[in-house]
């Protein structure tokens, strides 16, 4: 029973960080309709600023530049690259997200190398233990940060202009174009919140018990994709749901990796894909996606 208590809280906290990347994709997909595929780069780079400003101006300000940066680097994406093609079929735009996330991933393993950098955290390797359950600190500090951005985003999507113009934006661009909704800012916005939310879960999947950042590191965005997707890739409570989905169900493949070894290795990298593919097949739109209806 320890086993599988700390699994659920191991996975939860995973997922609320999955959450996080989750909710980048789906706050693209809103603002653009478009699949942003170059959000793994986003993750890596505000890793990267955080990684290597660190021992120079302590961690909590490294960690406000790395979200500032991966910040800018999405606005600046959108700014130099997305708004070009504004107008083209959100197919080629996803195309392009892909040379971006290449140009930009290619980059940063360039300057990261075969390195692993400690991204400095006040945590350590601390554990906290609880009769026959432990859990390390930065798990909780994980699902305390992101239950905490979560919320702000939530409130700020229902009560700010900013997310009124947005959520107007995805019902219809056309007319909130009419009604004096400036997209291109509302696209601006949305690409520079999708990297400070991407550089919130890169310090937590780069801090113990894993070694740090490296190359690598990027590849949790491919794992957080299945999230969006099978929650509703427009849908924020399916993000949030779908992240959580997401990290148990890793984290209980993990876990229980020996008692499945029928299935082979490497179970709980597949066991999100596996679910998704499962979801979708009940739910094509996900859990709480919109269903497209077409008249015929």
């Amino acid at each position: 029973m320890s086993t599988f208590a700390e699994l659920l809280l191991n996975g939860v906290s995973l997922g609320s960080v999955y959450a996080l990347i989750a909710l980048g994709f789906v706050v693209i997909f809103r603002a653009t309709e478009v699949v942003n595929f170059a959000h793994a780069s986003l993750l890596l780079a505000g890793g990267y600023i955080t990684a290597s400003l660190h021992d120079d101006i302590g961690f909590w300000p490294a960690l406000l530049v790395g979200i500032a940066g991966a910040a800018l680097v999405g606005a600046a994406v959108e700014f130099l690259v997305m708004r070009r093609y504004r107008g083209t079929d959100h197919s080629v735009l996803a195309i392009v997200t892909i040379g971006v996330d290449i140009l930009l991933t290619t980059e940063l393993t360039r300057r990261i190398g075969t390195n692993v950098l400690s991204p400095g955290d006040p945590w350590g390797d601390a554990v906290l233990t609880i009769g026959p359950v432990s859990l390390a600190h930065t798990r909780i500090a994980a699902f305390a940060a992101a239950a905490l951005l979560i919320t702000v985003f939530l409130l700020a999507f229902r009560y700010t202009s900013w997310g009124v113009a947005m959520r107007a934006a995805a019902e219809s661009p056309e007319t909130a174009a009419l009604m004096g909704v400036r997209l291109g800012r509302v696209s601006l916005g949305a690409w520079a919140v999708a990297g400070g939310l991407a550089a919130v879960a890169a310090l937590f999947l780069t801090v113990f018990p894993t070694p740090g950042l490296e190359r690598a590191t990027s590849l949790a965005a491919l794992k957080a994709f299945p999230a969006a997707i099978l929650g509703g890739l427009d849908s924020t409570t399916g993000a949030l749901v779908g992240g959580l989905l997401v990290g148990i169900t890793e984290s209980f493949a993990t876990g229980y990796q020996s008692d499945l070894s029928f299935l082979g290795r490497g179970l709980g990298d597949l066991a999100p894909y596996l679910v998704m593919v499962a979801i979708l097949l009940i739910r094509p739109a996900g859990l709480f996606g919109t269903k497209e209806l077409a008249r015929v």
